[in-house]
């Protein structure tokens, strides 16, 4: 608010001193450059308490997510492994279906079926996210699931290999859809 009473002040007394209150090009490009500076101004000097904040801020979560990582225990290398292959393989796809999608030379067919498949990859994996949360709570086992049509593939992160808990493991995953799956799982240790 203190601004715009020093712009228009100073507005005031360039024309005041005019008759007809025109303002010549000197003092027009005057107020101009003088409003640019006390705008740029401002903004810096609002934009240091931001940074100070967002540094603290950062700060804090980086010293949490160091305390979180000293405690939590790690994936086998061989989920980790896999995660990444199928992310590289997912982001490919999805890579591919968006070039389509903004492509203007696509037809209106081709651009619909790259959004389903689009649609179908991110329900996929939502549901694959959902299971392994569902494995983690039942059975407090690391998993990854690849879901592809009707096949869902669970790799359990455990060196006991148990049919038992394997049964248990596909029933449960199997609740979760309403038609028939055909469901594997394999244990890695």
């Amino acid at each position: 608010m203190q601004c715009w009473y020093i712009f228009s002040f100073i507005l005031y007394t360039l024309l005041e001193n005019e008759e007809e209150f025109m303002i010549n090009k000197q003092n027009l490009w005057f107020v101009t450059l003088f409003s640019l500076i006390l705008i740029l101004g401002i903004y810096y000097v609002t934009m240091i308490d931001k940074d100070a904040t967002l540094a603290a801020i950062s700060e804090s979560v980086s010293n949490n997510i160091k305390e979180t990582a000293s405690v939590e225990v790690l994936d086998s290398s061989t989920l980790v492994s896999l995660r990444v292959k199928e992310d590289e393989e997912v982001m490919a796809k999805m890579e591919e279906l968006q070039t389509i999608l903004l492509d203007e030379k696509a037809t209106l067919e081709e651009k619909n079926n790259a959004y389903d498949e689009l649609e179908v990859i991110s329900s996929y994996k939502t549901k694959e996210e959902e299971l392994s949360r569902l494995i983690k709570k039942e059975f407090d086992y690391d998993s990854f699931i690849k879901i592809r049509d009707n096949q869902i593939s669970i790799t359990i992160s455990s060196d006991v290999h148990n049919n038992e808990i394997a049964n248990k493991i596909i029933k449960s995953v199997q609740e979760k859809f309403k038609e028939n799956k055909y469901i594997t799982v394999k244990f890695e240790g």
